[in-house]
């Protein structure tokens, strides 16, 4: 049977995270036996730029494989950080070119799920909130369809303020660190029959989500890749903040 690797790469988050997988057949099962993976998940802070790559020469040196054989690249496309969306973006899709192979983007909120999942196989609903900082999460909800062994997107990324979010009416988990970051004003976290805190944007659960995507053919040519930043305004640039004060400068006059 025909093996396939793939490698996943996630800077979302202070951590740099590459993960190389291989598993046999284009679609094989996440929970194989046979499959195999290697990872590397290290606090970067701002410069996973600098180490991206070097993990991934590491990765393929210890499962004695080459970038050629590499099927296809897997990235975290967000939401989280704008740096770290556009040097995982940026890498998957240098790689991606070179090796004339597709790009598997996954929502990073999605992987909040496959990580609760992965640790409990039981769980079918989950609700992944993170911190998305200026008093905002960003959330998505998820249902675990055993029959087609796929998750269901119920509410897609979405950005909200932390206390206008409402519980599923069935039992669910809740993924990530929002729980944390806002406390009672999370208040679905109270009603959740699990809080997984440490479910986070990572290369592992990321490279099984991103290997069902690929088996059902669902990647992207690596020069139609780009990150899910959720947020409209990603940045703004000095003009815009200068007219922004000026602006306020001139109300408070008046």
């Amino acid at each position: 049977m025909t093996s396939t690797v793939l490698l996943a790469l996630d800077t979302s988050t202070e951590y740099c995270s590459v993960a190389l997988l291989r598993a046999e057949g284009p679609s094989a099962a996440a929970e194989s036996a046979s499959s195999r993976i290697w990872f590397r998940h290290e606090r970067t802070g701002p410069v996973s730029s600098s180490r991206v790559l070097p993990a991934v020469r590491e990765l393929f040196g210890e499962a004695g494989l080459t970038l050629a054989q590499c099927n296809a690249v897997a990235f975290g496309a967000g939401p989280g950080s704008f740096t770290g969306l556009r040097t995982a973006t940026g890498v998957a899709q240098g790689l991606a070119f070179g090796l004339g192979v597709p790009v598997v983007p996954i929502s990073t909120l999605l992987v909040c799920a496959e990580s609760v999942r992965r640790r409990e196989p039981s769980i079918a609903r989950v609700l992944a909130v993170l911190d998305a900082r200026m008093d905002e999460v960003y959330w998505a909800d998820y249902a675990w369809d055993a029959g087609a062994a796929e998750w269901r997107t119920l509410t897609p990324p979405t950005l909200s303020a932390p206390e206008s979010l409402a519980a599923p009416d069935e039992p669910f988990a809740l993924a990530g660190n929002a729980a944390r970051a806002f406390g009672e004003r999370l208040a679905l976290s109270q009603q959740a029959a699990l809080v997984d805190h440490e479910a986070l944007p990572d290369a592992r659960p990321l490279a099984f989500a991103a290997l069902r995507a690929y088996g059902t053919g669902r990647v992207v040519a690596a020069h139609d890749a780009a990150p899910e930043y959720v947020r409209d305004k990603v940045a703004q640039t000095t003009a815009e903040r200068m007219a922004e004060r000026a602006a306020r400068g001139g109300q408070e006059a008046r």
